[in-house]
């Protein structure tokens, strides 16, 4: 490969301007996040309620997620890296804008194509927002200790926002209806937009004319876009269908990777794949979150449909993850991960996955929450807690800081296309399954619990997986040098 030696001088970063501290500028970066992180998951629960009063049909319900995805995972890429070009701070604040604007338009449509359409304006913002924050986060803790103890408040805060979603779903649909999921993004987006253009410290990107391989960005933009639709709608089209647009998306992946070898100035540069811990914790990422999207999911079905919880109930069931969460990354991750290491720490945390999956694969019929569901869930929230901040911190650690946007970029991308490849691959199995109990003539609710169990014993061998994948390609003192070409 050959791509043009890069000798100017960095683009300027995110620093703590004299007023405010870095740890008021994270909190800002939290902030913005959790507001993405909460929709991606508040929907979830409030989908019959959508479904009932706009009169969607089963297929067409599935593009109120699927929407927001597709523009989400597609996009994260493309604008990691326009993040590094244009200035992190303004890509980061103009998502905040597009994506409260869009939770506007979600929150007061009344037709089906208007919530699908802003949906997918969601995902742009969503995709603006989240894209550029890791590579901030880095620019504003260079010192390895602080980094770990920022990323670790990140990180809580991402995962408490995605178990903390699921309840707010259900509580505002309850109490007052489906379009407040949406509408409460106002106050929290425009806060948010405010602290964020007052608080972050004014910076400079590299300029367009340094990495606006324009040709580049249309072929890994629709490349991920087509991935991500293929994923997500894989159970509503026959398997000859699903193999020709996999196929096509490969097709478009290998037509970007030949531009960006011979591109004068790429959009990605291919040299960041040579960094063995870069590369190896975004395929881990994707198997471990496809474990977690899958859990999450199914876990809430399984509640509504077989233990017959309702939608307040399955909300307040899943509130102890993120307060486990949140406590664990808060009190004892930065300091876990100073003391034994980020390898050692994922690992410990990969092992609590696959223990609490194993223990979700029992899933009776006859179940009680406290008993089948409390102790896998608190398993699962300690080994994320665990394995989520040595993950990041690991990743972004094989990127040098000129790629910290698109590092982090990537990372996201891999975390939207391992939630969407897990929870289509479980919930095509559990529905298969489910069909296969019922032809036999059994009841509709013991038939329902035989296909959440075989999700789960699937989502137990990702998650082993995952530990074999980390154990083998993450060792210290493995990563290879990445290096200017």
């Amino acid at each position: 490969m050959s791509t043009a030696i890069d000798n100017s001088p960095s683009p300027a970063t995110v620093a703590p301007s004299r007023t405010y501290s870095r740890w008021t500028s994270l909190a800002v970066l939290c902030a913005g996040t959790l507001m993405t992180i909460l929709d991606g998951n508040i929907v979830t629960v409030a989908m019959p309620a959508i479904q009932s009063d706009l009169g969607f049909s089963g297929p067409g319900l599935a593009w109120v997620v699927n929407a927001y995805l597709i523009a989400f995972g597609g996009l994260l890429l493309l604008v990691g890296r326009m993040g590094d070009l244009v200035g992190r701070k303004r890509m980061f604040t103009s998502g905040l804008a597009v994506f409260t604007a869009a939770s506007v338009l979600c929150g007061t449509a009344t037709g089906q194509g208007v919530l699908i359409a802003a949906r997918a304006l969601q995902g742009v913002g969503g995709a603006m927002a989240s894209a550029v924050v890791l590579g901030m986060l880095v620019a504003l803790f260079p010192e390895p200790r602080e980094q770990a103890r920022a990323i670790a408040v990140f990180s809580a805060v991402g995962a408490a926002g995605g178990a903390l979603g699921t309840f707010l779903g259900g509580a505002l649909t309850q109490a007052l209806n489906w379009h407040w999921i949406f509408l409460i993004n106002l106050p929290i987006g425009a806060v948010a937009w405010l602290a964020a253009v007052r608080v972050l410290a004014p910076e400079r990107g590299g300029g367009l004319g340094r990495g606006a391989d324009y040709p580049g960005a249309a072929l890994v933009t629709g490349a991920l876009m087509l991935t991500v639709y293929d994923i997500v709608g894989a159970g509503n089209r026959s398997l000859t269908a699903t193999l020709l647009m996999a196929a096509l998306a490969l097709a478009l992946f290998t037509a970007f990777t030949v531009r960006q070898a011979r591109a004068t100035r790429p959009l990605l540069r291919l040299r960041l794949f040579r960094s063995r811990l870069l590369t190896g914790a975004n395929a881990v990422q994707v198997l471990m979150i496809g474990t977690m999207y899958g859990f999450q999911f199914i876990g809430a079905l399984y509640l509504q449909r077989v233990l017959g919880y309702g939608e307040l109930a399955t909300g307040t069931a899943f509130l102890p993850a993120p307060i486990a969460i949140g406590v664990l990354m808060l009190g004892l991750s930065a300091r876990t991960v100073a003391r034994f290491g980020g390898y050692r720490v994922l690992l410990a945390g990969l092992v609590l996955i696959a223990a609490g999956m194993a223990l979700l694969s029992r899933a009776p019929v006859d179940g009680s929450y406290p008993v089948d569901v409390l102790p896998p869930l608190l398993l699962l929230s300690a080994g994320f807690a665990a394995a989520m901040p040595a993950l990041t911190g690991l990743a972004m650690s094989g990127a040098r800081e000129e790629d910290a946007g698109l590092a982090s970029g990537l990372f996201n991308t891999t975390q939207v296309v391992g939630g969407s490849l897990g929870l289509a691959a479980l919930t095509t199995l559990a529905a298969s399954r489910t069909d296969t109990v019922l032809g036999r003539g059994a009841d509709l609710i013991p038939a329902t619990a035989e296909g959440y169990r075989l999700a789960f014993r699937v989502a137990t061998g990702i998650a082993v997986a995952a530990l074999v994948l980390a154990a083998a390609v993450l060792r210290p003192g493995t990563d290879s040098p990445v290096t200017p070409r």
